[in-house]
């Protein structure tokens, strides 16, 4: 926690990076990745859905302890799911413990109108939260589809307000989604805490992707901030038709790979 504010006195860049299972979390925790999310995303990434609306709170919970274990040493962000905090106190409450006890050091929630009372008493109560504005992807039936946000000025004027309105409430830290690159730079440098883009341009004080966004993993998925910084979808094809060629062949398994 201390550090991700730190990051933003030094000017040094936070990496976050979204993950949902245990094996990918390994090799996060063995990275120079500063924090990992494990986002509803993963209903859309993980589960097939075609939106992040059919993430729950026990989803979240299960995939959350799966990446602690895998991560231990990596600083954890978990996201309320749909709904999670928009009823009642103590539905809200729940559903942090259920992500707090699961293994995340944070939560992040998306929005801010209706909930400024929620994230200070959730801070007032030692929880870190992370905010989200710009493309709230829980809202995108209401945005009619996944769409850049704050392109005019008086949503523009909303956002910056909406940003300070979180960070008064509490938050640590604020997610910048979708939005033009010359309102997040404003966001940015209005507010103490930082801001973490998802195609919000380079002026944020760090960025995140989907890791399997990251890897080029999803070949039917790729808006124009994602960068693939691997093909790993053609290297995982290539071992599936290497490996079936060699078991027909009889190349697979040799002396060396069974036991005698």
């Amino acid at each position: 926690m201390k550090s991700v504010l730190d990051f933003k006195k030094s000017d040094r860049k936070i990496t976050m990076l979204t993950c949902y299972d245990y094996w990918s979390a390994r090799l996060l925790n063995d990275s120079p990745v500063d924090c990992i999310l494990v986002g509803d995303s993963g209903a859309m990434v993980m589960h097939g859905y075609p939106d992040t609306v059919a993430a729950t709170s026990e989803l979240m919970a299960l995939h959350t302890r799966a990446v602690k274990l895998g991560a231990p040493d990596r600083f954890i962000i978990g996201d309320m799911p749909f709904l999670s905090f928009r009823g009642s106190l103590d539905k809200s409450l729940d559903c942090v413990m259920q992500l707090m006890r699961a293994g995340a050091q944070a939560v992040k929630l998306e929005g801010a109108a209706g909930h400024l009372e929620l994230v200070q008493h959730l801070t007032e109560s030692g929880v870190p939260v992370m905010g989200h504005l710009g493309l709230t992807p829980q809202s995108v039936h209401a945005f009619g589809g996944f769409k850049v946000q704050a392109k005019e000025a008086k949503a523009q004027q909303k956002l910056l307000k909406d940003a300070k309105d979180l960070q008064e409430a509490g938050c640590f830290a604020l997610v910048l989604e979708c939005v033009p690159t010359q309102i997040a730079r404003e966001v940015t440098e209005s507010l103490d805490i930082p801001t973490i883009g998802i195609g919000a341009g380079p002026h944020c004080d760090g960025q995140v992707l989907v890791l399997q966004d990251m890897l080029g993993a999803q070949t039917h998925f790729k808006p124009k901030f994602v960068r693939h910084f691997a093909n790993v979808a053609e290297i995982i094809k290539q071992a599936i038709q290497d490996f079936s060629q060699d078991v027909q062949s009889g190349a697979f398994p040799t002396p060396q790979e069974s036991y005698a």
